[in-house]
């Protein structure tokens, strides 16, 4: 289903204007850097019928992630619920910091996105080298991270990150 969108350049107004601006990227990618004004609210918290009742369906709501992905599904996840005004920020945080918008930054951690790419990398490259020197059963390892990497491209959706987001080290 397609979303409604705003440009990056509009978060000055959104945020001037009062608003709602929910980030919905993990609680250690917010705590690293977001955008001032944004409030969190993790993808993997949100409960659209939940936000629905509590805030109503009809007053916009900005949302933002990294890049767009997550807040794409959290947009599709209100909508689904009933919310008429649910709004992507094209480009995300990443976006909003190359276009200058303020920020507050913390301590600094690991997007989602790159921990899947580094567990991926690390399991393809470990099973490929236990496959060849131990054992020739440890090639269902990269065999596996492939068809899930696959999957994840066709459907939109990443196991590993939503394994990973729940993670001590991401809360």
């Amino acid at each position: 289903m397609p979303v409604n969108t705003a440009p990056v350049s509009e978060i000055p107004k959104i945020l001037d204007s009062s608003k709602r601006l929910i980030d919905v990227r993990t609680p250690s990618e917010y705590r690293s850097e977001h955008v001032k004004g944004a409030e969190l609210l993790p993808l993997d918290q949100l409960n659209g019928d939940d936000f629905c009742q509590a805030h109503g369906t009809e007053a916009p709501v900005y949302i933002l992630c990294q890049s767009g992905g997550r807040a794409t599904k959290a947009a599709e996840q209100l909508t689904q619920a009933g919310h008429q005004n649910a709004i992507v920020i094209e480009g995300g945080t990443l976006a909003a910091i190359k276009a200058g918008i303020p920020t507050e930054k913390g301590k600094q951690s690991i997007s989602i996105e790159r921990q899947v790419r580094i567990a991926a990398g690390s399991l393809v490259f470990l099973g490929t080298l236990g496959g060849s020197f131990l054992h020739p059963a440890l090639f269902i390892i990269p065999a596996f991270i492939g068809a899930g990497l696959t999957f994840s491209g066709i459907t939109d959706t990443c196991g590993m990150g939503l394994m990973l987001g729940k993670c001590p080290w991401n809360r």
